[in-house]
């Protein structure tokens, strides 16, 4: 079984792509939701996630697994590609970024982690506790990778979810505009050198959540 990590996959898939000719990015696509995990107090404990990897991705990614039945997965037999995958993610800060009331949070490793395989796509669930739980007037979460590579777009339907809020606490979402234009006239080289390797920005899918 390959036990290589999937956000390895993603640069080795990248390059794959890029090699001989200039390439545009996003190369993989991912479809997620979160919930902003509370506690009794009131304060934030965590983000939980759920990221669904492009068809195409999925099936790269698990090429060469074994499993009993074929064309189909479970959680167990995923759950050492999981495990993998979930320790790789700290190299890119959980592409995930939090600020309370402005200051920028930590997060833990992730925690609750496992893979399921439904549909021919993976979905990748865990969640990330904060390393000291907060209790801000506002919190905004930022879900993006810097180099674009990876675009993460949130569900149309119930993206975020607040579990344990406080009554009064309203949540917005704001999902990046579409770059792909101004992204496709930018090679590989370009992403990753110079003023545009933080490009992923500009398609931050930001969460802010304001409490009395």
């Amino acid at each position: 079984m390959r036990m290589r990590a999937l956000f390895g996959l993603l640069l080795a898939a990248a390059m794959t792509l890029a090699a001989g000719a200039a390439s545009a990015h996003p190369h993989v696509w991912i479809t997620a939701t979160s919930e902003l995990l509370y506690a009794a107090d009131g304060s934030i404990t965590g983000v939980r996630h759920a990221w669904t990897f492009d068809d195409m991705f999925s099936a790269y990614a698990v090429q060469g697994l074994e499993s009993k039945t074929k064309g189909a997965f479970t959680r167990e037999e995923l759950g050492s590609l999981a495990q993998t995958n979930v320790e790789s993610l700290k190299e890119y800060a959980y592409f995930t970024f939090a600020k309370a009331d402005g200051k920028k949070e930590r997060f833990q490793e992730p925690v609750d982690y496992f893979l399921d395989y439904k549909d021919t796509v993976l979905t990748l669930h865990f969640t990330l506790p904060l390393k000291n739980p907060v209790k801000p007037r506002q919190l905004v979460l930022e879900v993006f990778d810097r180099s674009f590579f990876i675009d993460f777009q949130m569900a149309k339907d119930n993206p975020v979810k607040l579990v344990g809020a406080p009554a009064g606490c309203q949540m917005k979402l704001d999902r990046p505009s579409d770059g792909s234009a101004t992204a496709q006239k930018l090679n590989e080289q370009t992403f990753l050198n110079g003023e545009n390797s933080n490009f992923g920005m500009m398609f931050a899918n930001k969460i802010t959540v304001d409490c009395p």
